[in-house]
């Protein structure tokens, strides 16, 4: 099993942070995408390491056009040696308007075209092949040898794809290669009865299998050693969950779990700027509600008996200490010797 950690921050920070990874034995390291450029920071980390992979966690899709991002990831892809992962996510309809000045429609049959449209591009670039591709949001017909970069000695970049619905996950399911669960908002449960049973559906339109897929483990997991720990750092997730929970689209998550008059009511909230009334509104027991729990010590066994179905996940552990880096160190070996089957209970192809 992958273990990942992420960078992020001012472009000048972010070498150190990839190359600290790296040497802490990290399979991989991803950036998100709010204040700064994924992009760029992605390049910047792999012009700083060796081994490690590089995968963006998300890069914003529909601002940026096929073309423009697949260009950027072939080259990222020839810098890192063929160590580089796009992590794509669609964004709701008031950033993509409002923020970015861009265009919104349905997004998961978008995002498939988009998806497509790049791996067309890829294919003229590594094997000459024609541009042809006609979608009813992205056209590419046209590719002239001055605009053609040519081949990489490596694969085509590997395109992640996050979601929170299950038309997202079905589009992962026929065309990324890593699946990324969103993981501000999400619950072991909605993953098994929702997003799961979705992306295996997309597997089954596009004839590929599980094993054509990584997918990162995701769903609420609290850990601490007693109960005590596990309540405090509930109380420490009410501000995110506070924060996703107010938006629309994240209310399917909550609805699963009985909760639709807390995302109501955090909704209504945000509208009126209340943001630490909102925090206040959500109870350790909707953190509870939502998650699971292990102690540290207990984690590998946690992630093969819960998350079977998962090849990657993150590992947040104190490194304050030598006792602590050593225990962390232990753990994190653990996990990565996981031989996880990648396969969802129930849902075998």
């Amino acid at each position: 099993m992958k273990v990942i950690t992420g960078v992020g921050g001012w472009p000048s920070a972010i070498g150190p942070q990839a190359q600290q990874a790296e040497a802490d034995g990290f399979d991989c390291i991803t950036c998100g995408e709010l204040s700064h450029d994924s992009m760029l920071t992605m390049t910047v980390a792999a012009t700083a390491t060796e081994s490690i992979g590089l995968q963006t966690s998300v890069t914003i899709a529909f601002p940026r056009s096929p073309m423009v991002l697949a260009m950027e990831a072939w080259d990222l892809q020839h810098l890192s040696k063929g160590r580089f992962t796009l992590g794509l996510g669609s964004q709701v309809k008031g950033h993509n308007e409002r923020r970015f000045g861009g265009t919104w429609s349905p997004p998961a049959p978008r995002m498939r075209e988009y998806i497509r449209m790049m791996h067309a591009v890829w294919d003229s670039w590594a094997y000459g092949k024609r541009p042809e591709f006609l979608g009813k949001h992205y056209t590419y017909t046209l590719m002239t040898p001055n605009f053609n970069p040519g081949p990489i000695p490596y694969e085509r970049p590997r395109v992640g794809l996050a979601m929170v619905g299950p038309g997202m996950a079905r589009v992962a399911g026929e065309v990324a290669d890593v699946v990324m669960p969103h993981g501000g908002i999400m619950s072991d449960k909605y993953m098994r009865e929702v997003l799961l049973p979705a992306i295996r559906t997309g597997l089954e339109r596009s004839g590929r299998t599980w094993a054509d897929l990584e997918i990162a483990e995701s769903g609420y997991l609290i850990v601490g050693e007693t109960t005590s720990e596990i309540e405090q750092k509930a109380l420490g997730m009410r501000r995110a969950l506070s924060f996703y929970g107010s938006t629309r689209t994240y209310h399917k998550v909550l609805a699963l779990h009985g909760l639709e008059d807390l995302g109501m009511q955090l909704h209504r909230l945000s509208l009126q700027g209340k943001w630490d009334e909102m925090r206040d509104t959500v109870t350790v027991d909707d953190i509870l509600n939502l998650a699971q729990t292990s102690t540290y010590d207990a984690l590998p066994e946690f992630m093969a008996k819960h998350r079977e179905y998962a090849t990657r996940t993150g590992l947040g552990m104190p490194r304050e200490t030598p006792e602590q880096e050593e225990r962390f160190q232990d753990v994190k070996k653990r996990v990565q010797a996981l031989r996880n089957p990648g396969v969802p209970r129930g849902l075998e192809l």
